[in-house]
């Protein structure tokens, strides 16, 4: 695959979730953003406004999640969250599914809390975690089919925080099952080049890593970072 440092940059949510970042270290994550031009810039909801006031005048988006990171938390508490983070200055929302509920079987109760956080997100993507590592493989389909009909613009494997992250295999059906033109977001356990350009090969259209500068400055080094 061939692919600009420049483009390859696009494709990536430049990604701090640790519970003890700190807004040094937040700050630093949109310096990086700005001079790699990155997508985006992923974080918690309480660094939405520093993140946003910091990447104010620039091409990097603030993306911020909910739910995060065990998307138990409930439909409600959801909703309020989306809406108060588009407030402080969100422009995308990765939404984690409510995996229980998946795994109940009671798909109306997924697909309306899908619904009301698109709603919620005012016209802002809305990419759903899945946590593909926790589903089994119909689960994963009937996860992408109900993000889909929710309205939200992309399909995310992982949220980086339990026991496994993107796989190829997972990114290849997550395709198959929304189609060629829905977003697939590939997340967790993505640090190097090699791995970051076979996913989006794969068929994935944006990676979530924290490891954005290694992986663009590695492009085209031969060993993916550094």
């Amino acid at each position: 695959m061939q692919l600009s440092p420049r483009d390859l940059a696009r494709h990536i949510d430049h990604t701090l979730l640790k519970a003890d970042a700190s807004a040094s270290d937040i700050r630093r994550l949109c310096e990086e953003a700005r001079e790699h031009h990155f997508w985006s810039v992923c974080v918690n909801g309480s660094r939405v406004a520093l993140a946003a006031s910091l990447l104010e005048d620039s091409d990097v988006k603030v993306a911020a999640v909910v739910g995060f990171p065990l998307g138990a938390t409930d439909s409600d508490a959801k909703r309020f969250e989306t809406e108060t983070l588009i407030d402080l200055g969100a422009q995308e929302i990765d939404l984690v599914l409510p995996i229980g509920l998946l795994k109940d079987g009671d798909d109306k109760r997924v697909l309306r809390e899908l619904r009301d956080v698109v709603e919620a997100a005012d016209g802002a993507a809305v990419k759903v975690i899945l946590e593909t590592c926790l589903l089994t493989r119909d689960e994963k389909i009937r996860a992408c089919g109900l993000a889909v009909e929710a309205g939200a613009k992309f399909v995310k494997t992982s949220t980086g925080f339990s026991t496994g992250g993107a796989t190829l295999e997972d990114i290849l059906l997550m395709r198959e099952r929304v189609g060629p033109k829905f977003g697939v977001k590939a997340s967790g356990g993505i640090r190097d080049t090699a791995t970051a350009l076979a996913m989006i090969e794969a068929g994935a259209t944006r990676l979530g890593t924290s490891a954005g500068v290694a992986i663009v400055l590695g492009h085209g080094t031969g060993n993916g970072a550094y």
